[in-house]
């Protein structure tokens, strides 16, 4: 076996020494960090957990100093794990080496490091170990934006229209208003007043009401063309920045969230509060619509459909 091959699969440990660039640097490392957690683009990962192994090693700075045992000089361990947690915490994430990339950009932010190499394998999708490694330093963010992890984003306004509103008369006069407001405006509709079918499992019921949604969702954007459906966290990012009216279409958003809406996506008012939540909407709005039965963090307001203001 080559030095080449024999290194590639290797602990990180090993290819961080054998590529060590001039000038000692010290290491730590994390070995077989075991996760359990919904990940994957297979529909077969989808709704089930599986087993994540990570292996992590992190080269830093030397300290010049004494260190006198004091552990707030070093990189400690823990912003190792901790950087694996909150980026599995942030979304569900279909690909490895996009969890990768977040981790590694997450612990090059620590003032000390300056190369990490993250190893993630899934153990439970064949005979063996399934996984990506990447090797990433701080030059490597010099190239591109630096993601602080912080609530920089837009507080958009989320309108909840029922069928009676999107084909009400003043619906052309709410979408002029909403225009006209500071912040992005985001639409949504439950479905269309048709019966829906009905599966009899929970998991492809529930992606048959949210495609029921999108139906409707499309119905809505027909209306208008200022409105623009949306489907990913991406895009509607990019509409709010651009000034746009959207129209949230459910299914990737509400599939690939780490703590989705606990209620049947089959009550869109429930999942419009969950949404709005998600997004750290200002408030929301519902037009010819009770407020949902559960508790509600943002403001919640009501306007009757025969009203032509908002």
């Amino acid at each position: 076996m080559t030095t080449e091959t024999r290194l590639a699969f290797e602990h990180p440990d090993a290819r961080a020494d054998a590529t060590a660039p001039d000038g000692p640097l010290d290491r730590i490392s994390l070995r077989d960090h075991i996760v359990t957690v919904e990940i994957g683009a297979f529909q077969a990962e989808r709704g089930k957990t599986q087993r994540i192994c990570f292996n992590v090693v992190v080269e830093v700075r030397p300290i010049a100093d004494p260190v006198d045992d004091d552990v707030d000089r070093i990189l400690s361990y823990d912003r190792v794990t901790e950087a694996i947690a909150a980026e599995l915490a942030e979304e569900r994430l279909n690909l490895l080496e996009t969890l990768a990339e977040r981790i590694a950009e997450r612990i090059l932010q620590e003032p000390q490091a300056v190369r990490t190499f993250v190893r993630i394998e899934k153990l439970d999708r064949g005979p063996g170990a399934l996984g990506v490694e990447i090797v990433r330093s701080v030059d490597d963010l010099k190239t591109k934006p630096v993601s602080l992890h912080a609530d920089t984003g837009p507080h958009p306004h989320v309108v909840y229209l029922t069928n009676a509103a999107v084909t009400s008369p003043h619906l052309q006069r709410w979408l002029d208003q909403l225009e006209q407001r500071a912040e992005p405006v985001v639409l949504c509709v439950g479905p269309a007043d048709l019966p829906a079918p009905q599966t009899g499992h929970r998991m492809t019921q529930r992606r048959v009401d949210l495609l029921a949604i999108e139906q409707n969702a499309w119905v809505l954007a027909s209306c208008d063309e200022r409105c623009v459906v949306v489907d990913t966290r991406t895009e509607l990012d990019w509409a709010m920045k651009n000034g746009q009216i959207i129209v949230w279409a459910p299914s990737k958003i509400v599939l690939d969230a780490v703590d989705g809406p606990g209620a049947d996506v089959g009550d869109p008012v429930t999942l419009a509060a969950w949404f709005a939540e998600h997004i750290d909407a200002s408030d929301l709005l519902l037009i010819g619509e009770a407020p949902p039965a559960g508790p509600v963090s943002v403001p919640l307001l009501m306007q009757d459909i025969a009203q032509s203001g908002l």
